[in-house]
């Protein structure tokens, strides 16, 4: 094949998941692996059943990623792994599994930030544009960041507690929702008034555009136990969320001046944030960047299109790269 092949492997927290995406932005191959049937009746991710599973997952997930797109392993030419952050043990699989394909064809591999990876995923159908400033939100992360370039990731701002995923599975549980609870919460709040659940608004911190999800997961479990209805919690929580998101987004585009916003991460897959947050930006004459829905969650083609973005600036991971659950200061 003339076009150079990336595949993407991702394997940071209970996705397994491996992608093939070409030069020219075709995605000729994407699978995910959900663990949610796993993990559900411990209401979260258990880490030593996660990396247990992907074990078992990552080999056949490369392959049916392959046989999707038509593709042999020896037209791949190029390998993107996720190095972190996550889960040890889970990072470990997909690391070690990506190190030796390459190594045993001689291909170049990239170790890639699953954060940065997330709102790169927003350029799937589009090249990417630089400047651009990012809202990553999920289980485990809400990142407000400025991307100049693939590798250069200016922090603007992050949770100081429990990401706004985080928050929705904790708030949903409170309310009897199961997990994972943002889909449940989404649903639920359809039926409810958020007016008749008075959460509090958390202002900004002085000097800083951070984020904080707790009191307001707090909160919210306290009208539960006080007797207010479910629909009605879950449709105030939801508005609250928007509002802190929005807030520091809005603030972000002024001091930047940033004429669009990447949402990315699970949290993004919430219709609800997507469609307010797409009218608050237009009201604005700005313009809001999204991934495919089915690549909002945790997936490997956003390993991929990043990884492809850093090879072709130069970049190369060498072969004791090891894991890193936590990426302190943050890095690409």
């Amino acid at each position: 094949m003339n076009d150079l092949l990336c595949l993407g492997i991702e394997t940071s927290c209970d996705e397994t998941a491996a992608a093939v995406l070409g030069r020219d932005g075709r995605l000729l191959g994407s699978v995910v692996a959900s663990q949610i049937d796993l993990h559900e009746a411990f209401g979260g991710v258990v880490p030593e059943v996660a990396a247990r599973r992907h074990l078992e997952r990552i080999g056949p997930v490369v392959r049916e990623a392959l046989a999707q797109g038509g593709i042999r392993s020896e037209d791949i030419g190029l390998v993107a792994v996720t190095r972190g952050p996550g889960l040890a043990g889970a990072l470990m699989v997909g690391l070690s599994w990506a190190k030796a394909f390459a190594f045993a064809r001689g291909l170049p591999l990239v170790g890639v930030n699953h954060v940065v990876a997330h709102a790169h995923a927003a350029y799937l159908h589009t090249a990417p544009r630089y400047p651009d400033l990012a809202l990553v939100a999920s289980g485990g992360h809400t990142d407000l960041f400025l991307l100049e370039g693939p590798r250069e990731v200016r922090v603007l701002g992050r949770s100081r507690d429990d990401a706004a995923g985080e928050a929705f599975d904790k708030v949903a549980r409170s309310l009897g929702l199961g997990y994972p609870g943002g889909p449940a919460i989404e649903r639920l709040a359809q039926q409810g008034d958020p007016g008749r659940a008075p959460l509090p608004r958390v202002g900004l911190f002085r000097d800083s555009l951070d984020f904080s999800f707790s009191g307001l997961k707090t909160a919210a479990q306290t009208l539960r136990r006080q007797g207010l209805v479910p629909q009605d919690i879950a449709a105030a929580f939801q508005a609250a969320v928007f509002d802190q998101l929005w807030e520091r987004s809005a603030l972000a585009l002024r001091q930047t001046g940033c004429r669009r916003l990447i949402f990315a991460g699970g949290v993004s897959a919430n219709g609800y944030l997507r469609e307010r947050l797409g009218d608050a930006l237009r009201r604005q004459g700005l313009a809001l960047l999204v991934p495919p829905m089915g690549h909002s969650t945790d997936n490997a083609a956003m390993i991929a299109r990043l990884g492809l973005t850093m090879y072709e600036a130069g970049e190369r991971s060498p072969w004791d790269m090891g894991a890193e659950p936590v990426i302190h200061p943050f890095k690409p």
